[in-house]
């Protein structure tokens, strides 16, 4: 009952802590000289990290096994990766565009988790016997580390995209000045949208680059998940790889971000080509996490959201 009610509080301080997070960064992104802000945006979200790393522990204690064995609890812990990520961005000095990201998924993941789930799927269950393995730790918080990462590099790649095509329609909008300039001799170019275009060019520069360094910590999160669970499988099945819908997704997306780090080395695919590919990926991730869970199939789904089934 104590642990209960300490996950209870925690969990909900968490939510309401990120939430006010959310409505501080939008102002500073409309006041952008209050420095006071920016400050607290960080002591946001470091206090969200450790709220939401102590509803994990508590319940890992109470439950006696690291909670991952529903919806709830791993949509909880994905939220913490989103707060890692943005943590280690700060020791890196890289924030600017990653915590843009970071924020919104870490209110958004424990809004649907604690607001839209049901009370009943809040619940810790007894682990059924082929979860009750040491490799559940280890396969599910890589995959859920290795979602995380990837959902912000993809994100990246994204925002890359959305900012490339307002860069063409801008260009667009500007020949078609230019040529009603030489017509009429009213319009003249200005120095500010030659620099405004240098700025966009940087920032796509920069996106691509950083979408490329995090994808690439990701994939090699979802390697490592994904050969614990075949170690897991052989131990639970007496077989590495059953393609079951979830491995089947789970390799459908290995695939994806392999071919995209592999074409990214390509200088001519570099940029949007290699950012519309991370774009599926995206995709590809959801199906694999919530799609199949939705569709109750397979040995890897959750049932109703409330148990893991294996």
């Amino acid at each position: 009952m104590i642990f209960t009610t300490l996950e209870h509080i925690l969990i909900h301080t968490s939510f309401s802590i990120i939430s006010i997070v959310i409505m501080i960064f939008v102002i500073s992104l409309l006041f952008h000289e209050i420095v006071e802000l920016h400050d607290s945006l960080e002591k946001g979200m470091i206090a969200t990290f450790f709220f939401t790393s102590g509803f994990l522990i508590f319940r890992w204690i109470s439950l006696e096994h690291f909670p991952l064995s529903n919806l709830y609890e791993s949509l909880i812990f994905l939220s913490c990766g989103f707060c890692i990520i943005h943590m280690l961005s700060k020791i890196r000095d890289y924030q600017h565009e990653l915590s843009t990201i970071t924020k919104p998924s870490t209110i958004l993941t424990q809004g649907f988790a604690t607001s839209i789930l049901s009370t009943e799927m809040h619940q810790p269950k007894i682990l059924v016997p082929a979860l009750q393995s040491q490799w559940l730790m280890m396969h599910v918080s890589m995959m859920l580390l290795s979602y995380a990462v990837l959902l912000c590099g993809s994100l990246l790649s994204i925002t890359l995209l959305v900012i490339g095509f307002r860069k063409k329609m801008h260009s667009f909008c500007i020949n078609k000045m230019n040529y009603w300039n030489e017509r009429t001799n009213i319009l003249k170019n200005t120095p500010s949208s030659l620099l405004q275009n240098y700025y966009k060019y940087e920032l796509i520069n920069r996106l691509d680059y950083w979408s490329y360094r995090i994808i690439s910590f990701g994939f090699t999160f979802l390697s490592i998940g994904i050969l614990c669970g075949a170690v897991w499988a052989n131990e639970a099945w007496g077989s590495y790889w059953n393609w079951d819908p979830k491995e089947t997704w789970a390799f459908i997306t290995w695939t994806i971000f392999a071919i995209y780090l592999h074409i990214r080395t390509n200088l001519n695919w570099k940029g949007k080509n290699s950012a519309l590919l991370a774009s599926i990926g995206f995709l590809l991730i959801w199906i694999c996490y919530f799609g199949i869970n939705l569709l109750g199939i397979g040995l890897h789904s959750y049932g109703l959201f409330i148990q893991m089934k294996i």
